[in-house]
């Protein structure tokens, strides 16, 4: 079944300068661990959120169990994997077995050239990877990869990441997928704004992710959409202010005020 993918690592206040930046390597570390594992096309929608109390991701049309893949599994040239008669060799026998291919299957294997041998191929049916076995591991591996320069821990846990993590958000569609991450486990709840929206914001499923966010937390979890919001709003101010009245643009300021804020007000 293809439903929208969320993940919400939910934490302390993030560093500013590095915000933009972190959110964009952990979406896109999500994203490909996903399509290795054939999980997710490569033209899927993804949508990546960094504001200064969250990272997160929505990624569209995500399998909840990859398709089966068929692989042609080299065995042995066929004059050591087969006696006179025809009969599997013990050396054949002990290769079955440590691939885990009963011997019985000794009629379905085919014959081809490879290189100047003809060798014997098994077609191996591997299963799909599962969304609930394997998206904790890829969340967690994805955070390590972050370009964090110094890590911390906090509380008395033996956790490290750039801040204290209070919270992990995993939905496939509207059911949570099972998983831990730094202490936490997932679940569809998630925190609002500190002063201005609900303190904790229930999620119903992932589509509804950024509008439930800001209608109920007063949150715009989208950095690129905080930063054009400041952007037209300074404009807009610098017009009200009259003429000879403009602002200065610069890019990195935005940028860090856009990382400092999670619903601008200008």
């Amino acid at each position: 079944m293809h439903a929208t993918l969320l993940v919400e690592l939910l934490t302390e206040e993030l560093p500013p300068k590095a915000l933009s930046r972190l959110g964009e390597v952990f979406a896109d570390g999500v994203f490909k661990a996903l399509l290795e594992r054939k999980l997710v096309a490569a033209d899927a929608r993804m949508d990546r959120y960094a504001s200064p109390r969250r990272l997160a991701l929505t990624l569209q049309n995500v399998l909840g169990c990859a398709p089966d893949a068929v692989v042609d599994e080299k065995l042995m040239p066929v004059a050591v994997a087969l006696d006179a008669e025809g009969r599997p060799t013990p050396a054949l026998l002990k290769k079955l077995q440590a691939k885990n291919i009963p011997a019985e299957a000794l009629p379905q294997f085919t014959r081809r050239m490879d290189g100047k041998s003809e060798t014997l191929f098994y077609a191996m049916t591997l299963p799909g990877a599962a969304l609930d076995d394997v998206l904790a591991g890829i969340v967690l591996d994805a955070l390590k990869k972050l370009p964090i320069p110094k890590l911390m821990r906090w509380s008395d846990c033996d956790f490290q990441f750039v801040r204290p993590v209070h919270g992990l958000v995993m939905l496939h569609g509207e059911r949570i997928v099972p998983g831990q991450a730094f202490g936490h486990a997932s679940g569809r709840s998630t925190r609002g704004h500190r002063f201005m929206g609900d303190g904790e914001v229930t999620l119903a499923g992932a589509d509804e992710y950024a509008r439930t966010l800001y209608e109920r937390g007063s949150v715009m979890a989208s950095f690129e959409a905080r930063r054009a919001l400041i952007t037209q709003k300074l404009a807009q101010a610098c017009t009200a202010l009259g003429e000879g009245v403009h602002h200065v643009d610069d890019s990195a300021l935005i940028d860090e005020v856009t990382a400092l804020v999670e619903y601008p007000v200008v």
